[in-house]
């Protein structure tokens, strides 16, 4: 328990980072406006191949991230592990490094049917260090060993702590919505399974996220987060909590550009 506690904070923004797709504003600027009246998971579709980030993105920023709310829907009778230990977090900022790169659209194909791709290279997150400089940033460099992404899907990665344990995080759906505020609004599902202790513990969570680009040089970019927990079938309070999260969080993101250049912690 003492484990899951000290690495929710940094699982439930782990996929904070996220834009891509053009729309007019919908269900996910819906959603950031009602918080904390949440009652189920959003609708959106399957997730395939990577994120896309605009152009302006490019680069390496430092980002500091601030809890600025959070409610538990269903407390006291479900309250998720870590909950109150979260709430110390509040109004305090979280820096971290981050970067974006260009990459040749992702394409899953058999390794004995080699193909050429010949689509222009899209700008993505470099995930494995994004990931690393995030969790190091909540769990301190000790805590954090490696994060491997999979070669085979940019949707699937496992973070390496010490003590053998890991956090396996598969994101299985997204959606993005473009408002005419210029606001850039995404949400991503994914499921997380932390492996090692005295047993293994999986939930699904929904993290959503309205991007302003900004006029001033700092910060350049500021973000509005909401991520939401939910329940897995193998939790004994599944049904009672039913399609509702047991747990929500707020989060303000601000983006400078790096200062000088940065890389992975070893």
């Amino acid at each position: 328990m003492f484990f899951i506690k000290a690495i929710w904070s940094f699982c439930l923004i782990a996929f904070f980072l996220l834009w891509s797709g053009e729309a007019e504003a919908g269900e996910l600027y819906e959603r950031l406006t009602n918080f904390p009246q949440w009652e189920k998971l959003t609708s959106v579709q399957p997730a395939s191949g990577d994120l896309v980030y605009p152009e302006w993105m490019a680069g390496t920023w430092q980002v500091t991230s601030t809890l600025v709310d959070l409610a538990a829907p269903l407390a006291p009778e479900i309250v998720t592990p870590g909950f109150e230990g979260n709430r110390r977090q509040l109004n305090q900022p979280v820096s971290f490094v981050v970067r974006f790169v260009k990459e040749q659209p992702f394409i899953k194909r058999l390794k004995i049917l080699p193909q050429i791709d010949k689509k222009s290279p899209h700008l993505v997150a470099d995930r494995a260090f994004n990931s690393l400089n995030l969790a190091r940033a909540y769990l301190g460099d000790e805590a954090v060993l490696l994060v491997k992404v999979d070669p085979d899907s940019p949707n699937r990665q496992i973070t390496f702590l010490r003590s053998s344990r890991q956090l396996v995080s598969i994101v299985t759906a997204r959606g993005t919505e473009t408002t005419r505020q210029g606001k850039f609004i995404t949400t991503e599902v994914f499921q997380q399974l932390f492996k090692g202790g005295s047993r293994p513990y999986l939930n699904s969570v929904e993290s959503t996220t309205a991007y302003h680009k900004l006029t001033t040089a700092n910060p350049a970019i500021e973000a509005d987060q909401v991520t939401a927990v939910y329940l897995s079938p193998q939790d004994p309070d599944y049904f009672k909590a039913g399609s509702r999260p047991v747990a929500l969080y707020r989060y303000r993101l601000k983006f400078i550009r790096a200062q000088m250049p940065t890389t992975l912690k070893e």
